[in-house]
């Protein structure tokens, strides 16, 4: 079996080999995960809940060599590595202080001959394969809830993140979780598949819809539990009465922040006619005063394309929005010298027969098109396949909800965008996948509601 290496995307520079999982030994550790389920079922949710909040004392201590470990490999620039662990602890937290309570034995009717109660039992072997664009994020979403709720975790982090995918796994077996209760899988596209041909209870997946519907194919007919995150292209609508320069910069972060690789970066943008030019200008000026560079200084924003086959994508959705029509207004090409470096993209006069308003880009680019009414906006907004997120621009909330009631989509922003809150589940419609993480229905769906039907003799 080849080994894994690990390249800097910024620079090109070989950073790690690994020795990979193979089918034998994937087995091997699902046999292990699958015998310390009882173990770690019965072990009091006190005990846990202090595992994982020692795992978390343990990861605020070292933020700056595991923040140092995710720009390396990939190629986030430093600040926001800092803010993703940052904000971990913060979810942390959350699913400390929220877990107890969801999963609590509830009686919901009692008249003293008949107890009918619900009790929250663990999936038991969970499988995890998480993502390479926020590996603290993704990952924490599901082992996090999934350790504190009883079940075991086999862990395989994205092949473009494995070093932070260890470091997690470290810092969880320094805490006190047991080794076989937390296993890491080492490798690509091959792990994943002998993953899935394991007896598991639960397969979690963030990553590309492609591989969603493979994993949908092998895992349904075993009726295991399936929960897909997968793409997006989430667009935001400035109305007519909006604050344009606050729209603009704001809307420039959601679409270029970690280098407009996220799930629920702004990919699509509609203004309204009145104020389009004067917004356009706005968002340009903004964009252009990110700094690109070396991810590891501070002041960098724009870092690295970290999968280097998604250049191509890039490279193809500007030949497309060329060839049909739309101005490119800065950007549009690689950056010169080493490493998957792509130059802050904006377009405008674009429209639906574009790649770049359909196909995710997952990367520093956007189109802006230009409406005349609310209603084309949300014609246009749902015209997708997908439905992870939506915002709107507006002073006038009563109208916002109006205009978000009709989009089809899981998270809807007013006057904001590229926000998750740990309170509120993360989710999507269509292509964008099914289940959810985060909430406390994000805590709940690592258990199984067992229904109890009690009568007195």
């Amino acid at each position: 079996m080849n080994p894994l290496l690990v390249h800097n995307p910024a620079t090109g520079e070989l950073i790690a080999t690994l020795p990979v999982d193979d089918d034998n030994s994937v087995a091997a550790k699902a046999v292990r995960a699958r015998a310390a389920l009882p173990g770690w079922r019965a072990t009091p949710m006190v005990e846990r809940e202090a595992c994982i909040a020692r795992f978390a004392a343990l990861v605020k201590a070292q933020i700056e060599p595991l923040a140092a470990v995710m720009t390396r490999e990939t190629g986030k620039p430093i600040q926001m590595s800092r803010n993703e662990l940052n904000g971990f602890l913060g979810r942390i937290d959350f699913f400390l202080s929220q877990a107890e309570s969801c999963v609590k034995t509830e009686t919901v009717f009692d008249d003293g001959s008949m107890t009918e109660r619900i009790e929250h039992t663990p999936l038991g072997l969970v499988a995890n394969i998480s993502a390479w664009n926020y590996p603290w994020f993704v990952g924490g979403n599901v082992f996090v809830p999934a350790l504190l709720t009883g079940n075991v975790v086999l862990y395989k982090p994205s092949e473009f993140a494995t070093l932070s995918g260890l470091e997690m796994a470290r810092l969880l077996h320094g805490a006190g979780v047991p080794s076989d209760v937390f296993i890491p899988l080492v490798g690509g596209g091959s792990v994943g598949a002998a993953l899935m041909e394991q007896e598991i209870d639960g397969l979690f997946f963030t990553g590309s819809h492609a591989t969603g519907v493979r994993i949908a194919r092998i895992l349904g007919p075993r009726m295991v539990k399936l929960q897909l995150e997968l793409g997006g292209k989430d667009p935001t609508y400035v109305c007519e009465d909006a604050a344009v320069k606050n729209a603009a910069q704001s809307l420039a972060d959601g679409a270029m922040y970690n280098t407009g690789q996220s799930c629920c970066s702004v990919e699509r943008v509609y203004v309204h006619a009145s104020i389009y030019d004067a917004f356009v200008a706005h968002f340009v000026e903004t964009v252009k005063g990110f700094k690109i560079g070396d991810p590891m200084l501070d002041d960098t924003y724009i870092g690295a394309i970290t999968r280097a086959p998604q250049l191509d994508v890039l490279d193809a959705q500007v030949a497309d929005a060329l060839a049909k029509g739309a101005t490119l207004l800065c950007g549009g090409k690689r950056l010169s010298g080493p490493g998957n470096g792509y130059e802050p993209t904006v377009f405008s006069d674009v429209n639906h027969s574009m790649e770049l308003m359909r196909e995710e880009s997952f990367g520093p680019i956007i189109g802006i098109q230009k409406v005349t009414s609310d209603e084309e906006a949300v014609h246009l907004m749902n015209d997708t396949r997908y439905g992870l997120t939506a915002g709107v621009f507006t002073p006038n909330r009563e109208r916002a909800e109006k205009l978000l009631a009709q989009i089809n989509a899981g998270s809807v922003y007013w006057n904001c965008c590229d926000r998750v809150s740990p309170r509120l589940p993360w989710s999507g419609y269509g292509d964008s996948g099914i289940g959810l993480t985060l909430s406390t229905y994000g805590i709940q769906t690592f258990t199984r509601p067992k229904a109890w039907h009690l009568r007195e003799p």
